[in-house]
């Protein structure tokens, strides 16, 4: 069994400021424009942490990261993925 992985704090709230501005963005029937462009700032600072300082830390880090701060999934959306 692999150790868990230790994130940073900061690290751990942009991934869920991306989630929920994912949330966010999926529920939002117009206007979307200030919602993807948050997520596309989010996502370039979450790409860019000094965590993943080599290439193969964001390739093992990454999932094991979205599966830390894992929120649930709406019961409407569960089919969906």
């Amino acid at each position: 069994m692999r150790p868990p992985f230790r994130f940073a704090e900061d690290l751990i709230t942009l991934q869920r400021a991306w989630q929920q501005a994912y949330a966010e963005l999926a529920q939002a029937p117009a206007g979307t424009t200030v919602l993807r462009r948050r997520l596309i700032a989010l996502a370039g600072t979450l790409c860019t942490h000094p965590h993943w300082a080599t290439p193969a830390a964001w390739r093992t880090g990454s999932v094991e990261l979205r599966r830390a701060t894992h929120t649930s999934v709406p019961a409407e959306r569960e089919g969906a993925a």
